[in-house]
């Protein structure tokens, strides 16, 4: 794994009305600081990404559906530099990824149902402090 990225299990609690979800706790190791919160849905087998934040720590859940997380780091002086990693994250795989800033991320949709992500945020969204770039830029097979 990448310095910086970490998986977190997170606690899912059931109910017979219906399962509680825990996200992010301001007492735990990965909460910096709170900036924003917000979801965000992707269609069945599209890919929204690359994008690289100069600032934002983002803490990813996904409690519906299943979403494919890649991550791939060309940070100068990381001893992972060229890497990939990838995760999938799901109701039976319900953790918190924590990306840190510097770090390419794009992401799919794995269901042909609803599939929703939580960013929770270090700081709130600033379009002049992520940088994005076509799927192509980065190599990457998105069909296997």
């Amino acid at each position: 794994m990448f310095t910086g990225v970490s998986i977190t299990p997170l606690k899912r609690i059931y109910h017979e009305k219906g399962d509680i979800y825990h996200a992010m706790k301001s007492s735990e190791e990965t909460f910096s600081s709170f900036g924003e919160a917000y979801f965000s849905t992707i269609n069945f087998s599209d890919v929204k990404g690359w994008k690289k934040h100069q600032k934002m720590i983002m803490n990813i859940i996904v409690p519906i559906g299943s979403i494919k997380f890649v991550l791939y780091d060309d940070r100068p002086h990381s001893i992972t530099r060229g890497e990939y990693f990838e995760t999938v994250i799901c109701k039976s795989n319900y953790v918190r990824l924590t990306v840190p800033p510097g770090v390419w991320m794009a992401f799919q949709g794995i269901t042909s149902e609803t599939n929703l992500l939580l960013n929770i945020a270090n700081v709130e969204h600033d379009p002049n402090e992520a940088v994005s770039v076509p799927l192509d830029k980065i190599p990457y097979n998105w069909k296997s």
